[in-house]
């Protein structure tokens, strides 16, 4: 019996992070994972706009047959995973609930900083999910728009960055936060500088390994675990740049990536 894998989506690189932490976590798990780098970023689009793209990826997903779809951008989990969960076979699981639990369970001081997309941050959706959690909590959320492009174009090494990222999180740090919830999947590629702006008394969470412990306790529950011992062989889909895509996904990941660019329109779930 072939093996079921697990979807992952995103705007672009940025699921990545997602993807290497479900290896990690996960490793017998096969993933098909598709990058929208061609429209990417999602952030300042309109929520209608960033519906139609995630439904036409999840169509193609479905092709394959996975047994879960993540949706690895806070973008499409604000404003389109309600949407997909009532047209697909499959659970989907997005990346905001879980960075919302490990900031709870993380904080002391009861506040929060988010940084994320202007479509993030537009929606409200941490705010909302964090006020579940904790009615209490004060949350300060600022967009961080310039930091997604500087990890599409693979520039999260470069030195140069370290003052587009100081200039972007620096209001958030303003305020008495003792941790910040990485509220976009691109961000954990600029962890480190993040981190070292931010100073050791700022947790960061990151939503990647938290939604990747939520897959693995969703495959648990529901008996789904993959149970054979052969190596998984990962699919990457993208529908831009595909050398950039692959330089940046085999650096991130430590290992060759099968990477096939995807040509748009594809159908949308019918």
């Amino acid at each position: 019996m072939q093996q079921q894998a697990i979807a992952i989506l995103d705007s672009g690189v940025g699921g990545l992070t997602v993807v290497k932490e479900v290896m990690r976590q996960l490793p017998k798990e096969q993933i098909i994972y598709f990058g929208d780098t061609e429209r990417a970023p999602y952030g300042p689009r309109r929520a209608e706009e960033v519906v139609r793209f995630t439904e036409e990826i999840v169509s193609f997903l479905l092709k394959f047959h996975p047994k879960m779809i993540v949706i690895a951008c806070n973008t499409a989990t604000a404003v389109a995973m309600d949407r997909i969960r009532t047209m697909v076979p499959v659970p989907v699981v997005g990346v905001i609930h879980p960075g919302a639990r490990a900031a709870i369970k993380m904080t002391r001081s009861q506040t929060i900083g988010v940084i994320g997309t202007e479509g993030t941050i537009r929606s409200r959706a941490y705010e909302r999910a964090l006020h579940e959690l904790s009615p209490h909590v004060r949350i300060v959320s600022r967009a961080c728009p310039a930091l997604v492009p500087l990890v599409e174009k693979g520039l999260y090494h470069a030195p140069e960055s370290k003052a587009t990222v100081r200039a972007s999180i620096q209001p958030v740090l303003e305020q008495p936060i003792d941790c910040l919830i990485l509220g976009c999947t691109h961000y954990p590629f600029l962890q480190d500088m993040i981190s070292e702006i931010a100073g050791p008394e700022v947790s960061l969470i990151n939503s990647a390994e938290e939604t990747a412990r939520e897959v693995s306790a969703l495959l648990y529950h529901r008996g789904q675990l993959a149970k054979t011992d052969a190596a998984p062989r990962h699919r990457f889909f993208c529908s831009g740049d595909e050398g950039m895509f692959r330089q940046i996904a085999q650096e991130w990941l430590g290992q060759p990536v099968d990477v096939t660019q995807v040509a748009w329109p594809v159908s949308r779930i019918v």
